[in-house]
């Protein structure tokens, strides 16, 4: 014999969010990160499930960066800003013509003077 349930159209059931009761028939499952929940609540107490909780859930694929990227060999074009280290000038360690050392390290030694009240 198979089970069969009776209709319910008159059942009254507790909402699993705020305890309110309300008709069986007014109550919706609550879906969280598109798990059909055995939750059942009320049209107050119900809510989609939202898109940021599927994050992580499906690939994405979005670089950012070249593979192998090369530099642009027009020199004539480049900024005329000059930054150094090591510990201050122009670091040219593969001897590429054309780059003059124009950076001059300045400094000073002073006092200062700290009052409290």
């Amino acid at each position: 014999m198979a089970n069969k349930f009776t209709s319910g159209k008159n059942a009254i059931a507790d909402c699993d969010r705020c305890g309110f009761q309300f008709k069986l028939s007014q109550l919706r499952k609550l879906t969280i990160r598109t798990n059909n929940t055995e939750i059942k609540v009320c049209k107050e107490c119900w809510e989609p499930d939202h898109p940021q909780n599927m994050q992580g859930m499906y690939p994405v694929d979005d670089p950012q960066a070249i593979q192998d990227p090369r530099p642009d060999r027009n020199l004539d074009e480049q900024r005329d800003y000059q930054y150094g280290w090591n510990p201050v000038g122009l670091n040219n360690p593969l001897r590429l013509e054309g780059l003059e050392d124009d950076l001059e390290a300045t400094g000073g030694v002073g006092t200062v003077t700290v009052i409290t009240t």
